[in-house]
């Protein structure tokens, strides 16, 4: 997998670099220390995954994720930061990003970050969960009638993708086939109105599911 690293810290992104070139399977292709030269290198290397920085000079990490995601959505990104306000979270989980990891935390976190999003599964640090958990507003009545028209079984299965498991490991985990699981996730985006994991994910968090 092909990796590029936006991030502003040079001892952040040194470190990052060094910690992910450790693993055979993962290749880093390019570095950019703004969201503006991320947004650039993104579009001139086309990575498989991008490790992407939120708090960047001349353009944050949020809004060039919006952008490459505009202009590569096949790309992966994984949003890596110490922000933790509402409103930056919030903004995160609307701009495309594929996973949410918290700097600090363990290099197991951000590599599960990385296989969930490579997966095509959606991943929230537990530390970003907790905080969505505890400062979104009530649930809107619509959200709580969307979540209500959902089955049991894809009441299961939207509570796994919360935690950030794939279609794989969802299947493994309720003995069920990766072809069922994923006639389940449309089903669940269908019955949400959403258009990826990652909104069905808010969804869940909205409406007080998990």
């Amino acid at each position: 997998m092909r990796i590029l690293i936006v991030e502003d810290d040079p001892l952040m992104q040194l470190g990052l670099e060094q910690a992910l070139s450790d693993h055979d399977d993962l290749e880093i292709v390019g570095q950019a220390e703004d969201g503006y030269s991320g947004v650039q290198k993104a579009l001139e290397l086309n990575p498989d995954l991008i490790v992407m920085d939120i708090g960047l000079p001349r353009l944050d990490g949020i809004a060039a994720t919006k952008q490459i995601k505009e202009e590569l959505p096949h790309v992966h990104v994984v949003m890596l930061t110490s922000h933790t306000q509402q409103t930056e979270v919030v903004a995160a989980l609307s701009s495309g990003a594929d996973a949410y990891c918290v700097k600090g935390a363990s290099l197991d976190r951000l590599m599960a970050a990385i296989d969930a999003a490579k997966d095509g599964a959606t991943y929230l640090d537990p530390q970003i969960a907790r905080l969505v958990l505890g400062n979104l507003k009530a649930p809107a009545p619509q959200q709580n009638l969307k979540i209500s028209n959902l089955s049991e079984r894809e009441l299961e299965v939207l509570k796994l993708i919360v935690e950030g498991k794939s279609n794989n490991e969802i299947a493994e985990e309720l003995y069920l086939s990766t072809n069922t699981i994923k006639t389940h996730v449309r089903g669940i985006m269908n019955k949400l109105a959403v258009d990826d994991r990652v909104q069905a994910a808010v969804v869940a968090l909205r409406s007080g599911l998990v």
